[in-house]
């Protein structure tokens, strides 16, 4: 599992995956073709064509998948000669990942499966300024509320029906003020027959771990927190490994840039088969996610894609960055006015910056603020990139924009992807 920041585990162990089975780059790569084949899933024959294994090596690895629950039998598929193919599918609820968005006045929580669909979500107020421990008792309450209301405890009773769909509540989005009363259901203590620590998630053998996705910049690798623009006193919070000792689970951390990204690109939105895109959320802040050759791009230090703070005028009004002129204060200033188009021609402007330094693909559009008015601002970068191409003569044209699917979700989502990639063989999860 290339790429993910481990954690270190309690002394209990993290509350126990099964998918420890996945522990070789040949299982990623047959796991990844199975995700993709989908319900109708693909022949041991054809895996081994496209993994370039041995039908052997196929055999015994879809063997071990089967025995663990990941795989199963999904029909028998015609052949061209002899007796007719027996195909497999991935098993979508055999994993979970739970995705996490700290905004810097918002959390956003979903459980995901292994198809990275949304089985659960809750969202709340958050003040990421109120404190290392009152954000990481947010965090926990409402994941454990989640967690709870959608898988049960330790694998028992659920509030799924028997067709596995979740009912009212806690497949769909609820809302709590987080850091007042905890939503239904978080109650730290062991449940019917579960297994929960004094605080924690669930003991629940599917569940993989969390990802938390939030404003950087930080240190992906180690899960610290440096100095997150308008809150200093993160610098230097070793977030990952309190989150882990919280919650009992296996935690990664990566900028909210980042996370939303490699959704958009496992998704295949964009920037698959070693394609490229820029997504560029706008929201409380301002920053970007890079896909370079089909990859998440974080840097040598993993403090690529701090786009709001490229400087567009020398003289302009100071950043709490510290800068002066920063194309996030003059972005969110144009937010605050009212002056949408302003906000979107200054965006663009940026927007072109990074396309003639990068020559990327394309360019997403996301976050809330994007949200509330999307054709005006996919109409304003588009029309300054244009502007842009048309002056340099640029072949093939201006850069697309577009705003990304996945609405307010994309995030959160993202962050249960960076648990969920490396096991489907994405070494940049």
């Amino acid at each position: 599992m290339g790429g993910v920041n481990r954690t270190r585990t309690t002394s209990g162990g993290p509350a126990g995956a099964n998918l420890g089975v996945v522990r070789s780059h040949n299982t990623a790569l047959v796991l990844g073709l199975l995700r993709a084949a989908g319900a109708e899933g693909i022949s041991r024959l054809e895996l081994a064509e496209r993994t370039g294994l041995t039908p052997q090596a196929v055999s015994k690895i879809t063997a071990r998948l089967r025995e663990s629950g990941l795989a199963a039998e999904a029909g028998r598929r015609a052949s061209t000669g002899g007796k007719p193919r027996t195909v497999l599918r991935l098993v979508p609820e055999a994993g979970h990942a739970v995705g996490v968005h700290l905004d810097r006045d918002e959390l956003r929580v979903v459980l995901v499966d292994l198809d990275g669909t949304v089985v659960g979500e809750r969202r709340g107020e958050l003040d990421l300024g109120a404190g290392a421990e009152a954000v990481l008792g947010a965090v926990g309450d409402v994941a454990e509320g989640l967690v709870t209301a959608v898988l049960g405890r330790a694998g028992g009773e659920s509030s799924a029906g028997a067709g596995g769909a979740p009912s009212a509540g806690a497949g769909g989005e609820s809302s709590a003020r987080v850091g007042g009363e905890p939503p239904a259901g978080a109650g730290a203590g062991a449940g019917a027959g579960g297994e929960v620590g004094a605080r924690g998630l669930p003991r629940i053998p599917s569940l993989l771990g969390v990802g938390v996705a939030l404003p950087g910049p930080l240190d992906h690798a180690q899960g610290v927190l440096h100095r997150v623009t308008g809150f200093p006193e993160w610098d230097g919070f070793p977030l990952r490994d309190a989150l882990a000792e919280r919650l009992g689970v296996p935690v990664v951390v990566d900028k909210d840039t980042n996370a939303a990204a490699l959704g958009l690109s496992v998704a295949g939105a964009e920037g698959g088969a070693g394609g490229s895109f820029a997504y560029l959320h706008l929201g409380t802040g301002l920053g970007a996610g890079l896909v370079l050759g089909g990859g998440v791009h974080r840097g040598a230090r993993t403090g690529a894609g701090e786009f709001g703070h490229q400087v567009l005028q020398l003289d302009g009004p100071r950043c709490e960055c510290g800068n002066r002129g920063c194309v996030e204060v003059l972005c969110l200033a144009a937010v605050a006015a009212g002056e949408t188009a302003e906000a979107a021609r200054v965006l663009g402007v940026a927007a072109g910056n990074l396309v003639g330094l990068l020559d990327i693909d394309v360019v997403l559009l996301g976050g809330r603020t994007v949200a509330g008015a999307p054709e005006a601002y996919a109409r304003g970068v588009g029309e300054v990139l244009d502007a842009r191409a048309r002056r340099e003569g640029t072949a093939g044209g201006p850069v697309p924009v577009r705003v990304a699917e996945r609405g307010e979700r994309v995030v959160a989502e993202g962050a249960a992807q960076l648990l969920l990639a490396p096991l489907f063989g994405r070494a940049d999860g």
